[in-house]
C-alpha cells in the first residue's frame, strides 16, 4: 500500500507546474506604477515641473492618447498638432529627440500610423524612468503617495499558481490554486 502512495505522490508532483506570479507592485517602486495612478501622475507632473521638464510627461500621455485614435483623418490632424507642439525644432514644448527621430516623424505625417510616434514615445518614457523619475522617489510628494497607496491596498503579497493535471480522467480537480507565501 505505501509503494502505491508514493507511486500517487510521484505522479502528482510530475503533473505540477509551479509559477510564481506576482501582483502588481502597489508600492509605487516603478515609473509606470506611479503612472497609472491618478494621484501618481499629478505628483510626479508638479515634480517635473519644478524641474522645467513637464513637456516630457505630457507628450508621453499625448501619445498615449494618439495611439487610440482610430480614423485616419482623425490621426493625421492629430499628428501634425503632436508635431508642431512637442517634436519640430523650436517647438513650444519641445521633447528631447534626436534629429533621426524627429525627421522620420516629420517624413510619417502624411498617412500616420497609430505607432507614429513610439520611438519617441519609448525615448522620452527611458528619459523620464532613468533621469527625473530617481530624483523624484526622494521627495516628499513621492513619500506622501506611497503612503497613501500602501494605506489603500495593503502590502504587496507575493502569490505562487498552482497547476495541477489531473492523472485521472473522471477525477474534478481545481486547475488553479492560489497559495499565498507570506
Amino acid at each position: 500500500m505505501y509503494g502505491f502512495l508514493k507511486k500517487s505522490q510521484t505522479a502528482v508532483k510530475d503533473t505540477m507546474k509551479i509559477q510564481e506570479t506576482y501582483e502588481p507592485n502597489p508600492l509605487g517602486d516603478s515609473l509606470e506604477t506611479v503612472l497609472s495612478q491618478k494621484s501618481g501622475r499629478s505628483a510626479f507632473r508638479d515634480f517635473l515641473k519644478l524641474e522645467f521638464c513637464e513637456e516630457n510627461l505630457e507628450f508621453w500621455l499625448t501619445c498615449k492618447e494618439y495611439r487610440s485614435l482610430d480614423s485616419l483623418e482623425e490621426r493625421t490632424q492629430r499628428a501634425g498638432s503632436i508635431y508642431e507642439e512637442f517634436i519640430r525644432e523650436g517647438a513650444p514644448k519641445q521633447v528631447n529627440l534626436d534629429s533621426y527621430t524627429r525627421e522620420t516623424i516629420r517624413r510619417s505625417l502624411e498617412e500616420p500610423e497609430s505607432s507614429c510616434f513610439a520611438v519617441a514615445e519609448r525615448k522620452i518614457f527611458f528619459l523620464m524612468e532613468n533621469c527625473s523619475f530617481p530624483r523624484f522617489t526622494e521627495t516628499e510628494p513621492y513619500k506622501l503617495f506611497i503612503n497613501s497607496l500602501s494605506k489603500q491596498r495593503g502590502l504587496k503579497k507575493k502569490r505562487m499558481a498552482v497547476r495541477i493535471k489531473s492523472p485521472v480522467g473522471d477525477f474534478k480537480v481545481n486547475p488553479l490554486l492560489l497559495v499565498s507565501k507570506d
